[in-house]
């Protein structure tokens, strides 16, 4: 599948080189129920903001992959070796994945900021340099794509020539 430049890119946090590892090899990546944005929920693209435990490559956007499927499971049933984790019994979402791969460039963080999902799409993700480029930018600019995203369209650039 090749994306189209307005195709739904969640960014995901990626705390710990574990599940770096399961992401690779066994192709999936969990996330809270509770706690993914509604608009990321069955995004065609995961990417991964990578925290401190990642030493050369922390705060920064490396990875990413496509999503083959979106399931519904218990913690518990993901990582069974951790039965007594105190939200072992809590839902989560197991985001199917195809293959790991790494951005043109890395997306950084230039300050420190605390990041837990961010919901953006496939251009703003090949083009951006900065963490803040995948934002829509201001609050006017917000409720623009709001207000579009509800009608079901986004504006194309051509869809201007006759203004």
């Amino acid at each position: 599948m090749q994306p189209n430049r307005y195709t739904t890119v969640l960014v995901a946090i990626m705390n710990n080189p574990r599940d770096l590892a399961i992401a690779r090899a066994q192709h999936w990546y969990r996330i809270p129920l509770d706690k993914v944005p509604q608009r990321g929920v069955n995004a065609p693209i995961l990417a991964f903001y990578q925290t401190k435990a990642f030493d050369e490559q922390k705060w920064s956007i490396n990875y990413y992959a496509h999503t083959t499927a979106w399931e519904v499971v218990r913690r518990i049933d993901l990582l069974p070796e951790e039965s007594q984790h105190p939200r072992a019994n809590e839902r989560y979402y197991k985001v199917h994945l195809g293959e790991l791969r790494l951005l043109p460039h890395p997306i950084v963080s230039r300050k420190w900021r605390r990041i837990a999902f961010i919901v953006t799409h496939w251009e703003r993700l090949q083009v951006a340099h900065e963490i803040s480029e995948l934002l829509h930018g201001s609050i006017w600019e917000e409720h623009l794509w709001k207000a579009l995203r509800k009608m079901g369209r986004l504006a194309e650039e051509d869809d201007f020539d006759d203004w």
